[in-house]
């Protein structure tokens, strides 16, 4: 749900209506009052599934939720990617009483041209898949795998296709009918679409680009019980 004080309809419309990295520059100072921002307790069970790391790479890190969670649990640093320069903005500030004394360092990029090279420990994505097209995923993959040193993870949360006409379905559905609309008629598009990178077919394309890959089902409680752990070691 939306917070009181998050985004009015209006807000939401103009974001829409803009480019990608745009759109999120215009809603980052209420990103956090939205749903679309990965739950704390989604986080927590993740990173305690984490145990330690020396380096970090933040994929997509948005206003710095997963970079705030993390730090703790890194010797060295935390790297954040994103494109929107709003977001990277609002990730400094809300990461800079966060416990621990990892580096923080951000990184204004897209991720699909990352030029990282065996220099991180662990690497993780939340809640941004959908800002990748399928015809883009083996190479958003193959530049995290090649981001990690040898023995790295890659850790997320994915779930599974839902029943076709379950609630979640049908809503994301009915979105993403109306995103494709959205970008026929208005350039540049809006990258966003649920029911991406799901589960068998994530872990395949991960297999496939030099990936060991465990999926940890029932971490999570209720809302969050469709969700998996993906741990994927490169």
């Amino acid at each position: 749900m939306f917070h009181p004080q998050g985004p009015s309809f209006l807000e939401l419309v103009v974001q829409c209506l803009s480019s990608t990295a745009r759109g999120y520059d215009l809603l980052a100072p209420k990103f956090d009052l939205t749903p679309f921002r990965t739950p704390d307790e989604v986080l927590k069970v993740a990173v305690s599934e984490i145990g330690s790391a020396g380096a970090a790479l933040d994929v997509c890190c948005g206003t710095g939720a997963a970079m705030r969670a993390l730090r703790p649990i890194c010797r060295e640093r935390v790297v954040g990617v994103d494109f929107s320069l709003g977001m990277l903005e609002v990730a400094r500030q809300r990461t800079a009483g966060a416990e621990g004394s990892a580096r923080l360092e951000f990184v204004e990029g897209d991720v699909l041209e990352m030029s990282f090279r065996e220099e991180f420990d662990l690497a993780v994505c939340f809640g941004a898949f959908g800002h990748i097209l399928p015809r883009d995923e083996p190479r958003f993959v193959l530049g995290i795998h090649r981001s990690l040193k040898p023995g790295g993870r890659f850790v997320f949360v994915s779930s599974r296709m839902p029943p076709l006409l379950s609630t979640r379905a049908l809503k994301a559905r009915l979105f993403n009918g109306a995103m494709r609309v959205r970008n026929f008629l208005v350039r540049p598009p809006f990258i966003m679409y649920y029911l991406t990178f799901l589960l068998p077919e994530a872990q395949r394309l991960l297999e496939r680009s030099g990936f060991e890959v465990e999926v940890r089902p029932g971490l999570f409680g209720a809302p969050f019980d469709a969700l998996e752990l993906v741990v994927a070691r490169a």
